[in-house]
């Protein structure tokens, strides 16, 4: 049985204080017993403090949204992956189709921050997807497939099992066209059988595969129903304690 994930990115939202609030409220309104894994994955200011009062209660875990390709130095704005770790967060989101668009994070960078914040035991989402005009030319699996090959291929066997893998419909998201739960399945099923030739069945099989598209109450347990879909990696949903629990309490 493969792990159920429910991962919030709350991205450039909440100050300290409304970030401690939130985490709180979903502690308060967990009861530990929950199908699937809640990881909330805060901004950087908010990982201490918000490990500190959540991380491993109910079974919480905490991500960061972004780390550093780089171990140290002078590279000013920038945190590492150590430095993640060091507040008690244990997951790292990477390759977001945010980072990749506004600062061209590119294939080869990612492979490097995944290399790294596996060195620091972190557990890295790998995020992949597809624009519009990848999906409207009919292109869409060989171009998410080639988004893994490239940053993920060159992983032994042992570090690709503590991977998750979130698929993001770039193409409907604030386009106003929708994914369908069948377009879902259809897509987890295809990254999955390009991670078996590499990995083998067996660890494809494994392998946790998040929907990172527009995920909320409403179509939560439709889209869980599916075969391949493991979760999500919840956006705006993420930011209400009541609509992220009842994401996670779709399974």
């Amino acid at each position: 049985m493969r792990q159920k994930i429910v991962a919030g990115n709350w991205k450039m939202n909440n100050d300290l204080e409304a970030g401690k609030k939130l985490a709180l409220e979903v502690l308060e309104k967990s009861t530990g017993s929950e199908k699937a894994k809640i990881v909330l994955g805060t901004p950087f200011i908010h990982l201490t403090s918000v490990s500190a009062d959540v991380a491993g209660k109910n079974g919480i875990e905490i991500a960061a949204q972004n780390c550093s390709d780089k171990a140290s130095g002078a590279y000013t704005g920038e945190i590492s992956a150590s430095m993640v770790k060091s507040t008690g967060a244990n997951y790292v989101i990477l390759g977001h189709s945010e980072r990749r668009e506004y600062f061209n994070e590119s294939a080869a960078l990612l492979a490097s921050k995944v290399d790294i914040a596996l060195e620091n035991d972190l557990i890295p989402i790998f995020c992949c997807g597809e624009p519009l005009e990848i999906r409207e030319a009919g292109t869409m699996y060989d171009y998410v497939k080639q988004q893994l090959t490239e940053s993920l291929f060159h992983l032994s066997a042992e570090d690709f099992a503590k991977i998750s893998v979130a698929y993001e419909p770039i193409w409907a998201i604030g386009t106003g066209k929708t994914a369908s739960s069948e377009q879902a399945q259809e897509m987890h099923a295809e990254l999955r059988a390009h991670l078996a030739t590499q990995f083998g069945q067996a660890a494809a099989d494994a392998c946790p595969i998040l929907y990172g598209g527009s995920c909320k109450p409403s179509n939560a347990q439709e889209l869980f129903a599916q075969a391949d879909v493991d979760g999500g990696l919840i956006g705006g949903a993420s930011l209400n304690a009541d609509d992220f629990l009842a994401i996670v309490n779709a399974f």
